[in-house]
């Protein structure tokens, strides 16, 4: 029998989650939980699950857990507070709130929940690139001032999009911009040939990319080497009318370089689904903002089975665990992801 400690979160202003709506779609309750165990049966039989919020039972309940599902943690003392401690998962994709990762006891396993953002992330990123294409930005700007201006647009067949990450969400979106006949370039950290891209560069091409692109569509996480990547700089290389999508982080593009060169024509619509903070305040001055979207953090997001995604993920690789196999989604503790 194997302890598991599960650590929902009370949704705040300044936590994950942030809104009453978030904490519904990625609470895993004991109702949850049962519905996807029906389909794992003798994995279940193995696991005795503790549910918790917060960290209201976190110190005397992790004294005795071997399995952890959270989305962030006390770190301090992690060794000492639970010595049985084998394996922890990340109910999100992104490791960027729990970097770096010197906190973690040696040889406990750490996963996320790489793929579960898949579907709806590339039919999100689809969408966001084909609302640029046809000035979906600029048309909701003129809503807002009651101007009626004809803003005609093309066919999406030929144009070029860079997607800056390449991963399950990555790839997905490459996969429906191919099917629509854009030409598709990849940047990775490493350039390595992937199927679902036209072409793949290393992030240290990334200058010969950007003035290709007609959308770039953002979607790598955030590390030390992706903080500011799309510094103003770069942002400067684009295309004269380029549109530009960011769904991985905020801090992976100068927001106020961005803001610039919307107001001054040279990109021509964006989309933005990560702020810092978040929730964006209602002074931010994103809010009125030429020709910017502002989405709340929603594109990857399946609203109805987040949760059911996320347990089907830890029952594989608890089966994993019970055989001694290795578990699929392990951190790279020096990345962070």
């Amino acid at each position: 029998m194997y302890k598991v400690h599960i650590k929902n979160n009370h949704f705040a202003p300044d936590t994950f989650p942030n809104t009453a709506e978030g904490e519904a779609v990625f609470t895993i309750s004991r109702e949850r939980f049962d519905v996807v165990a029906k389909d794992y049966p003798d994995v279940a039989s193995k696991m005795d699950v503790f549910f918790d919020w917060d960290t209201d039972n976190f110190v005397s309940s992790m004294a005795d857990t071997e399995v952890l599902i959270c989305w962030n943690l006390p770190t301090e003392n992690l060794a000492e507070i639970a010595p049985n401690l084998k394996w922890i998962h990340i109910i999100g994709a992104g490791g960027e709130h729990l970097t770096p990762m010197t906190w973690l006891p040696k040889g406990v396993m750490l996963t996320n929940n790489k793929g579960v953002h898949a579907a709806k992330g590339g039919e999100f990123g689809i969408m966001s690139i084909l609302m640029l294409h046809n000035h979906m930005p600029a048309i909701v700007t003129n809503k807002a001032t009651a101007t009626y201006d004809s803003i005609y647009s093309t066919p999406i067949a030929g144009k070029v999009v860079a997607v800056i990450g390449v991963g399950s969400i990555g790839k997905a979106v490459a996969a429906h911009a191919q099917r629509m006949g854009l030409h598709v370039i990849g940047v990775t950290r490493h350039g390595n040939k992937i199927p679902e891209v036209d072409e793949v560069y290393p992030v240290s091409e990334l200058d010969e990319v950007l003035p290709r692109a007609d959308y770039v569509f953002v979607v790598t996480p955030l590390t030390e080497d992706t903080r500011n990547l799309l510094d103003r700089r770069r942002l400067g290389l684009l295309k004269q009318g380029a549109g530009l999508v960011n769904i991985g982080r905020a801090a992976v593009v100068d927001y106020e370089a961005l803001v610039d060169k919307l107001n001054d024509g040279s990109v021509s619509g964006a989309i933005l689904d990560v702020f810092d903070p978040e929730p964006l305040p209602a002074d931010s001055k994103f809010w009125k903002v030429k020709n910017l979207i502002v989405a709340p953090h929603i594109s990857a997001d399946d609203g109805n089975a987040y949760v059911p995604m996320t347990l089907k993920v830890v029952f594989e690789n608890m089966g994993r665990l019970i055989r001694n196999e290795a578990l699929q989604n392990q951190v790279n503790t020096e990345l962070g992801y």
